[in-house]
């Protein structure tokens, strides 16, 4: 009987280390880059992904589309009310309102990723799309107004969500209702491109949301949620050292290789 037993575990051993070998564990570029010292990246990795450029374009509000060099198209925070071209493959979303997100996507979206978990458990996104490596941290948002469940918060509502693509690391802060902590920021990583909230009042303080971009330190700066905040107010709480590049159109692309040297605030106009 033992060896028969033992005879059934080696064979399903075997038939499911193949499957195994086939699945390898996601591994985040810009985490490890920015474990690396100092912020180092290996020179094959820089050659191959360096030149490919992502085109970036602002659709409105919180959302952020996102056009890959393999053809991925990604949308950020999306409630299908900001449409710009085709439809996206991939919409990341979070709850805060109803502009951030949509529980009726058109059904031609192939991939719909939910900043929020059910059942009080986090939103768990770590998955390989196309090009793209798209994960996400977790945060928590405030109630929604009558909700009388008794406590403020809702921790891991929402959604910090990072795109790797092109040697690029790409973060949408998404409706973010509080400071970040040390874990939040060990999560994140390295972000070459981040999406700041900047209107001061419906996500968090102006305050708030600019010490955050400071830490941060990303080459690119999109503010988004931009609603009558003063841009001169922004820059002035973000310090000197980002410079400002304001543009007439709604879209720009970028590489690795072309990213600048100085952290800089990209307003997007052409809305």
């Amino acid at each position: 009987m033992r060896r028969l037993v033992s005879a059934a575990l080696a064979l399903f051993g075997a038939l499911l280390s193949p499957a195994l070998a086939q699945q390898p564990p996601q591994r985040s570029e810009c985490l490890a880059m920015a474990n690396a010292v100092p912020r180092a990246m290996p020179a094959a990795f820089r050659q191959a992904a360096g030149s490919a450029e992502v085109q970036i374009t602002y659709a409105g509000h919180s959302t952020y589309f996102i056009d890959t060099p393999g053809g991925l198209r990604i949308a950020t925070d999306y409630s299908g009310a900001y449409q710009v071209g085709r439809l996206p493959d991939v919409v990341t979303m979070n709850r805060a309102h109803s502009t951030h997100y949509s529980l009726f996507p058109d059904k031609r979206i192939p991939h719909v990723l939910h900043g929020w978990g059910e059942d009080g458990k986090p939103a768990i996104v770590s998955e390989r799309i196309g090009d793209t490596f798209i994960r996400n941290v977790t945060t928590d948002i405030r109630r929604y107004f009558g909700d009388d469940s008794g406590t403020d918060m809702i921790r891991d509502g929402n959604s910090i969500f990072i795109f790797e693509v092109a040697g690029l690391c790409i973060g949408h802060l998404g409706h973010l209702h509080h400071k970040l902590d040390e874990s939040h920021f060990a999560q994140i990583g390295r972000l070459d491109i981040v999406m700041v909230p900047i209107d001061g009042t419906y996500t968090m303080s102006l305050d708030g949301v600019s010490e955050i971009t400071r830490r941060l330190r990303a080459s690119v700066v999109l503010p988004m949620h931009r609603f009558a905040t003063p841009l001169d107010e922004f820059m002035r709480l973000i310090g000197r050292q980002f410079e400002i590049d304001r543009r007439s159109e709604r879209s720009f692309r970028m590489s690795r290789d072309a990213l600048p040297t100085t952290p800089t605030v990209i307003i997007l106009d052409g809305v």
